[in-house]
């Protein structure tokens, strides 16, 4: 009776009625009717559903990475992130082992190839990838360790010493004789650059036009630098070292003075040194590194001590991770090309995919989108399509 009962309701009682169904239930009453499937898939009946999944776009902070797409779909996909259902491929390949980092921003993935950076555009909503450049950005003598990109601008820093900052809108580009030694990691916010070097030194540059190439402050750290990170405020930057020294690897800095304001933990062994750091929130970060570890920070709570973390098994070491601002993280380890899955809500990992086998490879980066995710390792790059015809929110 119920059942013949519901078409006849006006669209605001469904909607609240709906609104109190789970996501399978949601799909089964969707096949009702052309109607039910029609209010089914706005966004408002999914929203909670989806900000309690895995790598929907919406972040805890609020915020929906990708607006444009209907967040049913994500849900959906967000299935296939969480039971590892993926069809993997090699998007690219070279002929030489290589050390290559990705970025992804809007509809392009920049991809560094020995000292070149080159812009492959991804199809449309971010779904595949062309696999043919647009644009090839060149200038550093040796190879290029780490860039970013930040809006227009692309930062490299290179095996020369060197930072060179690409206009992508005019193809201009500034560059900066930056450290003695190559240039390991670098950020860029705002007008703001930071770059960290074997030389033992990181160092602020600014990015005003009246300020170029200038050399706002040097930072010593006594120790080889690894990774570094710019606090979204724009207030201070975090390094992470090689932890061969006295000091903890994992230091913060005040951006206007260079000055130390606090160092991370007290128990890191030595050599376990900080490959990554990623903010989440301008008091919440993530660090992975040599000791296989993935750590998250929250400096509101402690400085000393974590407030969580998860272990890489077989003691590999972590080079690299990316997170989707909610539960999800992915990691790339030192070992065969591993990539793993986390929910945060669980201390075991969630999937672990094998990207290089039976030759070893570590995940130099890896980047991803609602659908896809990209691993760059020493002979190719990888994807990973999440994206499936399995109607799962029917069964």
């Amino acid at each position: 009776m119920l059942a013949l009962l519901l078409p006849q309701l006006p669209d605001d009682i469904l909607l609240l009625l709906f609104s109190y169904a789970d996501a399978q239930a949601l799909g089964r009453l969707s096949q009702v009717c052309r109607r039910f499937q029609r209010l089914i898939g706005r966004d408002t009946l999914w929203r909670s559903i989806a900000k309690l999944s895995l790598n929907t776009g919406l972040t805890r902070l609020g915020r929906d990475a990708f607006p444009q797409i209907a967040l049913k779909e994500r849900v959906k996909v967000s299935q296939n992130w969480k039971h590892g259902r993926c069809r993997q491929e090699v998007t690219l390949r070279w002929k030489c082992n290589l050390l290559p980092w990705l970025q992804l921003d809007k509809q392009w993935l920049y991809l560094s190839q020995a000292s070149d950076i080159r812009a492959y555009p991804l199809s449309r909503n971010g779904v595949g990838l062309h696999r043919h450049p647009i644009t090839v950005y060149t200038g550093h003598q040796d190879d290029v360790c780490r860039f970013v990109v930040n809006e227009s601008r692309v930062v490299s820093g290179g095996g020369d010493g060197k930072i060179i900052v690409y206009d992508t809108c005019n193809s201009f580009c500034v560059e900066y004789s930056a450290h003695n030694q190559e240039v390991n990691c670098i950020d860029s916010r705002g007008h703001v650059i930071v770059s960290g070097s074997r030389d033992k030194t990181a160092r602020i540059w600014s990015l005003c036009s009246n300020r170029l190439r200038e050399c706002l402050h040097t930072i010593r750290t006594e120790d080889r630098v690894w990774s570094i990170a710019i606090n979204p405020t724009l207030s201070s930057v975090m390094t992470g070292t090689a932890c061969c020294s006295h000091a903890s690897p994992l230091r913060i800095w005040d951006l206007q003075s260079g000055q130390l304001e606090t160092s991370l933990g007290s128990d890191f062994r030595r050599g376990a040194g900080v490959l990554d750091i990623l903010y989440e929130s301008p008091s919440v970060m993530l660090t992975c590194g040599y000791d296989a570890y993935i750590r998250q920070w929250d400096v509101r709570a402690s400085t000393r001590r974590c407030v969580m973390e998860w272990e890489e098994p077989h003691d590999s070491a972590l080079y690299c991770l990316q997170t989707d601002g909610n539960f999800m993280i992915a990691s790339g380890s030192s070992h065969y090309g591993v990539v793993r899955l986390w929910d945060k809500r669980q201390s075991k990992s969630l999937q672990m995919f094998f990207l290089s086998s039976p030759s070893s490879s570590p995940v130099y980066c890896l980047r991803f989108t609602t659908s896809h995710l990209y691993a760059a390792l020493a002979h190719a790059l990888y994807t990973l399509d999440f994206t499936s015809s399995d109607s799962w929110l029917a069964k």
